[in-house]
């Protein structure tokens, strides 16, 4: 499940909402790097407390698809990648799409009520923490989706996740955990009704 063989061609056409997702987060983070209004990109586009107040709403959004560190987009690429495809084919495009944009808003949500008005921060990890909360869901409650390897491969790299959230201060770790409580609450929601 969680281990990738396909070509890049069959990637793209099994996994089009995952391939999106990768390509739009890489293309913000070259705009940022090498564009000449990279910086205002990254000003337009980062999680600010203080304007996200003010009323710049969509910075509960932009984060999400945001990153000026090549290790950073990397890293979630990489876990968009390995985890993501199996729940876009579980949850059906659209769900999974409502999956992975909610999870990031309220994981934003959650930054912007418990974190101070001058915190800024950037990067895909509330979604994809919400993605594991799906799975996590899915583990205690819809077993058949997950075989006893895939179980076990979730669980290791979600305690990882969990305690490296913990090791670096730059981590948003209110995005991160209430990340994975949203994926968790909607995982009965989407989840439901599915074969």
């Amino acid at each position: 499940m969680f281990v990738r063989d396909e070509s890049f061609k069959t990637f793209i056409q099994r996994y089009p909402l995952v391939t999106f997702l990768v390509a739009l987060q890489v293309i913000v983070y070259l705009l940022i790097s090498f564009a000449p209004f990279g910086r205002t990109v990254y000003v337009l586009f980062a999680g600010s407390n203080y304007y996200v107040e003010a009323g710049q709403y969509w910075r509960l959004i932009t984060p999400i698809i945001t990153h000026v560190t090549f290790s950073h987009v990397l890293f979630n690429s990489f876990s968009l990648v390995l985890f993501a495809p199996a729940l876009e084919v579980i949850l059906g495009k659209v769900r999974f799409f409502l999956a992975y944009l909610l999870s990031g808003v309220l994981a934003n949500l959650a930054t912007f009520w418990l974190m101070p008005l001058d915190y800024v921060h950037i990067g895909a990890s509330g979604s994809i923490f919400g993605l594991f909360g799906i799975y996590v869901y899915i583990l205690y409650n819809r077993r058949e989706y997950l075989n006893r390897g895939s179980r076990q491969i979730l669980l290791t790299v979600l305690v990882i996740s969990l305690i490296s959230t913990f090791l670096d201060d730059r981590i948003n770790v209110a995005g991160h955990l209430f990340g994975l409580i949203a994926g968790a609450a909607l995982g009965p929601i989407l989840v439901r009704g599915r074969n």
